[in-house]
């Protein structure tokens, strides 16, 4: 259930206004007034003051340090791939080297040594950050990403440098063939890994004067030589919105041709000067003539392919009719909860995979666990 049906929505409302109205004394626990007498008004809940509600969608803490502070010491990466105890994973091409259910970590200083002069040097070495407790990894142990130009063959001859220490049964593989079987440590690193990589194969030159920059602070930073201007990598904002009808039906929209049976939920980019809330109305508006009344925050998701984060909403609307743009959304049908069940178990449509946010949001409004068609995921 979207938080815009849940009839708690109204009580905790209510609840804030009257904290509002009379605060207590700050640190104070939730309370309540003494119970009123028979007939008479229900006692009211007080809040704390600056109460602050849990994001609606779960918050998964960080597994990586990522060594802000640290990568902006000159010559640091260099001193950690000569101490010998850092960590790599490749990448190349948008796939890293994976093995069974995981990344494969190779020895750093073994894996440059390994592809030195060679048609697989590699283009970049970027510092990801080092483990924290809790990741699956030693805490503390360092790990690199190492940028390949080209993929070289993981089965090649065993006296060909590049293959040593790799498992027998590693392959290159992209994000999506294989985050189904990534633990939260692993799935973690491919992104950060594809999103730092996709920015440096885009972001090559100085955009004020074309110069070729160069790579600093451990691959986070690009300086132009010509003018000394810093360049950062870039994360565009995007909204993804579950639209829920006066009914409490939700609309879903696909793209691509009128026959297909893919439905999502609605999304685009935040467009600059604009608030989150005023790309919900637009977007949603744009895409499927629908019109936003009220839209509320439930939680987020890196989507670094090529370099989004996906901010997701949930929106109700009083409009019942929806008209796709055609370019964008090509389809769009509002679906009960039931409806929604009946058309994915019968394999009519087709709905968000589980590793997207997208999922997560439809789920919300549904209430729980959407069922999967056999055969899909």
């Amino acid at each position: 259930m979207s938080l815009a049906e849940s009839p708690a929505s109204s009580s905790a409302s209510s609840s804030l206004a009257t904290s509002a109205s009379a605060p207590s004394p700050a640190g104070d626990q939730t309370t309540a007034e003494p119970t009123a007498p028979d007939g008479g008004a229900p006692p009211v809940l007080r809040l704390p003051a600056n109460h602050l509600i849990d994001t609606v969608l779960p918050v998964h803490p960080a597994l990586i340090d990522r060594g802000s502070a640290a990568r902006q010491k000159p010559g640091m990466l260099a001193a950690l791939l000569d101490s010998g105890s850092a960590r790599a994973l490749v990448l190349s091409g948008r796939q890293a080297l994976v093995s069974g259910d995981g990344l494969v970590f190779l020895d750093a200083v073994e894996l440059t040594e390994h592809l030195a002069n060679g048609p697989y040097a590699p283009e970049h070495v970027i510092y990801l950050g080092s483990a924290l407790p809790g990741s699956g990894l030693d805490a503390g142990t360092e790990i690199v990403l190492f940028v390949l130009p080209v993929q070289f063959e993981v089965r090649a001859e065993e006296f060909e440098p590049h293959v040593a220490g790799i498992p027998a049964d590693a392959q290159w593989a992209g994000f999506r063939d294989v985050a189904a079987r990534l633990n939260a440590t692993d799935t973690a690193l491919f992104i950060e890994a594809s999103a730092i990589a996709n920015w440096h194969a885009t972001h090559t030159h100085c955009p004020r004067c074309g110069t070729p920059t160069q790579v600093e602070a451990g691959g986070w930073v690009r300086r132009c030589p010509a003018d000394n201007s810093e360049h950062f990598p870039r994360t565009d904002p995007a909204i993804i919105v579950t639209v829920v009808g006066p009914d409490g039906r939700i609309l879903l929209g696909g793209g691509g041709p009128l026959d297909a049976r893919n439905y999502s939920t609605l999304a685009g980019f935040v467009e600059p000067g604009e608030s989150l809330e005023q790309a919900v109305q637009r977007e949603i508006g744009e895409e499927v003539g629908v019109r936003v009344t009220a839209s509320q925050y439930l939680g987020s998701q890196s989507w670094p392919f090529p370099a989004s984060l996906m901010l997701g909403f949930t929106a109700t609307t009083a409009d019942t009719e929806a008209r796709p743009d055609g370019v964008e959304v090509t389809r769009a049908r509002w679906f009960s909860r039931n409806e929604l069940q009946e058309a994915v178990l019968s394999g009519e449509i087709v709905i968000s995979t589980r590793l997207s946010i997208a999922r997560s949001l439809i789920e919300h409004w549904y209430g729980g666990v959407i069922q999967d068609a056999a055969g899909t995921a």
